[in-house]
């Protein structure tokens, strides 16, 4: 079971673990990665894994890093073109793409026209752009497979019932670290940074504790798995065991479980359809002691709001709400402005935007940029 794969960001979270399961399989070689600036971390994985290209998005950084490895034959590219080059590399048959925000969905096109199939973590990709990436995933004859280990676990649940009618899709969240919590306004950087069960990169883990991580994942799963938005209900489910669900006409629901790791959806994504046997950390049933579900309390958590509002109206919106969201986010993050000002932020730019319905990948590009703008100019007023 011999694979060839590129790696989109393999300094991040998903991409060291994605990583960790190349070496743990060992039937799986790495032809091509990128970073954006840990050069440090990426030399080591360059020197393990021996990929023939590279990519540093930041040229400066491409330029030491090519100095760093002047004694081994590789090809060092920077910026949007070197990740296209990555996500095409003639040798690689599958493209993990594990990069942050709307960056991944250029590379990703551009992979699935080259014939590659998609282990898919950026959810940007399908929340900006999912019918059209979808559309040229079918024109192209090529598999997109989850890596999240929520659209994971509803993939797994689907396999072997293609012939049976869903009634919904339960997406479990574990509702982050504020779900019992009556006031958002002084919420500190460290205290939404501290998720409860999972580990995982910066803006990813404000996302959760937004639950705008939710709604994209909402809007990733109805392309992913071409259902209409209302079958599609989000769980809070605090034990992050189930990783998702689905039910059935019948009234069956089928749910995969496991601990809160990436690994195993990461590996499932490489191997599908086989099983490979792991050393990786496995569930031990007995010592969960009960698994809750609650509804999502989204008078609080408006940004799950905003999400279903994005796709609901469809067109470059998605994108608009997803550009609003990162600026927010980072602008969280740098201390400028408050947790409950993410959604002020996300809601006014959505406001402002005139939506474009038969979008192209350049519609989405300059909604993305206007999008970013404007957000800024939000915050400057907030």
């Amino acid at each position: 079971m011999a694979k060839n794969i590129s790696i989109l960001g393999s300094t991040g979270s998903i991409g060291t673990q994605t990583l960790e399961v190349v070496k743990e399989i060992g039937s799986i070689s790495v032809k091509a990665m990128s970073t954006n600036v840990n050069i440090e971390l990426f030399e080591k994985q360059i020197r393990q894994f021996k990929p023939e290209l590279v990519c540093v998005m930041n040229e400066e950084k491409a330029k030491e890093l090519e100095n760093r490895i002047s004694d081994m034959k590789i090809t060092v590219l920077s910026g949007m073109e070197g990740l296209k080059a990555v996500a095409t590399h003639e040798k690689s048959d599958t493209v993990v793409n594990s990069v942050v925000g709307n960056i991944g969905l250029e590379p990703t096109a551009e992979a699935i026209k080259n014939k590659k199939d998609i282990a898919l973590a950026n959810k940007e990709t399908l929340v900006t752009s999912g019918e059209l990436i979808m559309k040229l995933v079918k024109e192209n004859n090529v598999n997109m497979y989850p890596v999240d280990s929520e659209h994971s676990a509803i993939f797994q649940s689907l396999q072997g019932n293609e012939e049976n009618r869903i009634r919904q899709i339960l997406l479990t969240a574990s509702g982050g670290p504020f779900r019992k919590r009556d006031s958002l306004d002084d919420v500190t950087v460290e205290q939404a940074l501290n998720h409860p069960n999972w580990s995982m990169g910066k803006k990813i883990t404000i996302d959760s504790a937004t639950l705008m991580n939710k709604g994209l994942e909402v809007i990733e799963a109805k392309w992913l798995f071409n259902v209409p938005l209302e079958k599609i209900t989000v769980v809070v489910h605090p034990q992050s065991i189930i990783h998702s669900m689905v039910e059935y006409e019948d009234g069956a629901i089928i749910a995969q479980l496991g601990v809160p790791d990436m690994k195993v959806p990461i590996q499932y994504a490489l191997t599908y359809p086989k099983r490979v046997k792991n050393s990786f950390e496995k569930l031990d049933i007995f010592s969960v002691s009960s698994l809750t579900f609650e509804k999502p309390r989204t008078d609080k958590f408006r940004c799950l709001t905003l999400a279903y509002d994005a796709i609901k109206t469809g067109g470059t919106m998605p994108a608009v709400m997803n550009a609003a969201n990162e600026i927010a986010v980072a602008a969280f993050l740098n201390r400028r402005i408050g947790f409950t000002d993410i959604p002020k932020v996300i809601e006014k730019t959505m406001n402002k935007h005139k939506v474009i319905g038969n979008y192209t990948l350049d519609d989405v590009l300059n909604a993305d940029k206007e999008a970013r703008k404007y957000s800024e100019e939000v915050i400057l007023c907030l």
